[in-house]
């Protein structure tokens, strides 16, 4: 599973000119299912994105996180942060999950979030969206379950 995550001032997702999910300070998490990840992926996932201390204290040190600011997440599923760039012109998504099997982990992953006690709104999970943003800092982050960067 695969992650880029920013911090956000606002955000929103359309679909088809209609808004599907919207937040106001928080995390922007594009989030990509692989072949083979399970709960123990969502579960680290979620525990280190609303923990990452990446959101400034009172002297301008990012020293807060998430749950700390009491932030929102806007979590859009992106299956290209799967695609393997190395070779040739063509990404290779051969490591992404199967659409079937991605869109439960997708809302599993949405749901652990919610058991956290943070709130969440998202994008449509295989659908063409529009994602508006405005990056904060900027603070951008990638994580990789696997620990591969």
């Amino acid at each position: 599973m695969r992650a880029v995550i920013q911090r956000i001032r606002d955000g929103k997702v359309t679909v088809e000119e209609k808004i599907t999910g919207e937040i106001e300070k928080g995390l922007l998490v594009y989030l990509g299912v692989a072949h083979g990840d399970t709960m123990e992926d969502i579960k680290y996932m979620v525990e280190k994105i609303i923990n990452l201390r990446i959101f400034e204290d009172e002297n301008e040190k990012m020293n807060l996180s998430l749950l700390d600011v009491a932030g929102q997440l806007l979590v859009v599923s992106q299956f290209t942060l799967m695609g393997d760039c190395r070779k040739g012109r063509r990404p290779s998504f051969i490591e992404a999950g199967k659409p079937e099997d991605a869109e439960k982990l997708y809302e599993d992953f949405v749901n652990y979030c919610r058991q956290q006690g943070v709130e969440v709104a998202t994008g449509v999970f295989q659908t063409h969206m529009m994602v508006h943003s405005v990056n904060d800092g900027p603070v951008t982050m990638l994580l990789d379950s696997k620990k591969t960067f």
